[in-house]
């Protein structure tokens, strides 16, 4: 079965994301999850689509998919 969550915002700095996923805030290092989202300008970072269920998030100008379940597990 797939988790479903709640992402409530996303937001970024030069090195981290930040999210607030199923009421919890979570900041991960972009260095951890995604080169791709680290080399991004803000336009690209902030141009994204959170899948229906939440279960994960599609930046379409950067050809990047990230789950929340990966996310989570990395940020524990």
């Amino acid at each position: 079965m797939i988790a479903t969550h709640t992402i409530q915002e996303i937001s970024f700095d030069k090195e981290t994301m930040s999210l607030k996923i199923d009421g919890k805030l979570i900041k991960v290092t972009l260095d951890k999850i995604s080169l791709k989202l680290k080399a991004a300008n803000d336009f690209q970072r902030q141009f994204f689509k959170v899948s229906p269920s939440g279960y994960g998030i599609h930046w379409p100008l950067l050809d990047e998919d990230l789950s929340v379940d990966a996310i989570l597990k990395t940020s524990a």
